[in-house]
């Protein structure tokens, strides 16, 4: 006779590990990171970090983007580039590529407004303004106008802008038939020391491929690109990164080739007092 007897008997669990979190910053290098990460997401989740990362780069503006505020020392490292007296930063306008904004010439673009100091930080950076938005128009309804108006002028420091900005008693620009020999000096001595802007400008794009070319973009991300690629800029200067070396790229200098700005300028007296005591030897 066969009996049958239930013996309990715990069920078979396969043994689990748990694998520690790699820490990225730790055990893979910037190539490996690449390599690993760099495929495999969905082109949603990737824009939604990519929106993430440019709001946080950018609520990090006014941290890493400010006036500055020793200007005796910023206006002397500004003497110390080609000897102009009293300046507190350079003034440029940039064009930059993007699918919704046309500018004068037919071309999608984004106009970016920035001032930066000696050492090629920015202090300013307009990325707001469609193409088609002339420069002077730009800087006259910005912050940094209105801060100059109420704080600027000779006593207190210039910027040095290009000849499609006003000649105000703030905003230097160089004269456009020179005549005498200071006039020429000065301009000589203008263009020497307003370059810092266009170097920095050009470390900007090697940095940042994406200002190479045109960004595919609706226009307030990137208008927030512009922006967190100028505040990832002054973080590498603070952390003294080194530059990309130069590859190649060429500069667009129109506004000092082409749109002259022909209406009121209040700061030729201010400019002829330049001229005449600082560059008359």
């Amino acid at each position: 006779m066969a009996a049958f007897r239930q013996v309990p008997v715990a069920p078979h669990r396969k043994a689990r590990h748990f694998r520690l979190k790699d820490d990225l910053s730790v055990n893979l290098s910037n190539e490996e990171l690449r390599e690993r990460y760099r495929f495999g997401l969905h082109k949603g989740t990737v824009s939604r970090i990519v929106s993430d990362v440019l709001t946080s780069l950018c609520n990090k503006r006014d941290q890493f983007i400010k006036w500055p505020r020793n200007v005796d020392e910023t206006r002397g490292d500004f003497y110390r580039l080609s000897g102009f007296p009293n300046v507190l930063g350079a003034n440029r306008w940039d064009t930059q590529d993007e699918a919704s904004f046309v500018n004068r010439k037919g071309v999608h673009s984004v106009n970016v407004q920035a001032v930066c100091d000696a050492k090629g930080k920015f202090t300013n950076i307009n990325a707001n303004w469609p193409g088609s938005s002339h420069d002077s128009h730009i800087f006259r309804t910005s912050q940094v106008c209105t801060y100059m108006e109420q704080n600027g002028g000779w006593a207190n420091g210039v910027l040095l802008g290009d000849s499609g900005y006003p000649c105000r008693p703030f905003l230097m620009t160089p004269y456009q038939n020179p005549v005498l020999d200071h006039q020429k000096k000065y301009n000589r001595c203008h263009c020497s020391t307003r370059s810092v802007i266009e170097r920095t400008f050009g470390r900007l794009k090697r940095r940042f491929h994406i200002l190479h070319s045109e960004i595919r973009m609706i226009p307030s991300k990137a208008c927030k690109i512009i922006m967190a690629c100028a505040i990832l800029h002054n973080i590498c200067i603070l952390l003294n990164e080194p530059d990309i070396e130069d590859d190649g790229l060429v500069i667009d200098n129109d506004g000092d080739l082409g749109d002259r700005f022909f209406g009121n300028q209040d700061g030729r007296g201010v400019r002829d007092h330049i001229s005449s005591t600082f560059f008359n030897r």
